[in-house]
């Protein structure tokens, strides 16, 4: 059985502020141990329920931020940028479930550190008509694949928004969000007791998991931050200007709609 670990970084406990998630200080040093020993939990647990095989995937900014010499040595790591399948690197090797570790809510929403991809250029993302964060837009994916995601952790509203994507899944809530930046924390501990124990229930129930599929045409609408960022997005010429500050496009597939998703990421670093 093989297992890929998605971990994010702003879900981890102890993790409220954005210099904590921003390489260049000393708190971000901290939390980026955090975050690898709750990636640990996670592969404790798994190879406790009986997978044998563990991917874990840096799936916070730019995608290397996981201490090698501080990982599990049963597990390998996904690191670095860019790649396809984005948060969840590592499918592509045939994986048969998937944990979201240290995850969040999406943008606009009250959860600690809300974004949705980027949170310069994208205000709210729209599948087929359901607004999705992260978790949503990549358990999507690996559904698509027939990968479900069996494992999510992260703050109340990261839970609540997202729990009803993934029937059947373990859930670890981390903090209780009071707003953007501020909350209630499990010690990072007693977060990791819960992952590793939470990991391993999934593992052995993996039978009763069933994958989040969205039915293609995929059709996405994206709100974005600014019109400047809608104006450099739709020199794209497949995707259409529906307002100020939206515009949509259609495609054949959820790994399409996020590879787009991502390619309008980097093009924003154009106007910061």
């Amino acid at each position: 059985m093989k297992i890929l670990i998605s971990t994010d970084i702003e879900g981890v406990a102890g993790v409220f502020h954005s210099e904590q998630v921003r390489a260049g200080n000393g708190e971000y040093e901290r939390a980026r141990a955090w975050m690898t020993a709750e990636a640990n939990a996670a592969v404790q647990g798994a190879i406790a329920g009986g997978a044998e095989d563990i991917l874990v995937n840096d799936s916070h900014g730019g995608f290397r931020n996981l201490l090698p010499d501080g990982l599990d040595e049963r597990a390998r790591l996904v690191l670095g940028k860019p790649r396809y399948l984005g948060m969840m690197g590592g499918l592509e090797e045939g994986c048969d479930a998937v944990f979201m570790i240290g995850y969040h809510s999406r943008s606009q929403g009250r959860g600690i550190l809300a974004h949705t991809i980027n949170s310069f250029a994208f205000a709210r993302v729209f599948i087929n008509g359901m607004e999705l964060g992260e978790a949503g837009l990549y358990g999507a994916l690996a559904g698509e694949m027939g990968v479900p995601v069996i494992l999510a952790t992260g703050d109340d509203v990261f839970i609540s928004e997202t729990s009803d994507l993934f029937p059947g899944a373990q859930w670890v809530q981390t903090k209780v969000a009071h707003g953007q930046g501020s909350g209630i924390t499990l010690s990072p501990a007693a977060s990791r007791r819960a992952i590793a124990a939470a990991a391993e229930t999934a593992v052995r129930n993996l039978k009763k998991a069933v994958p989040f599929r969205i039915p293609a045409p995929i059709e996405c609408r994206l709100q974005t931050q600014s019109s400047a960022l809608a104006d450099l997005f739709c020199m794209w010429p497949t995707l259409e200007r529906v307002d100020g500050v939206t515009l949509k496009f259609t495609t054949d597939s959820m790994q399409s709609a996020v590879r787009t998703l991502n390619s309008l990421a980097a093009m924003s670093f154009m106007l910061r």
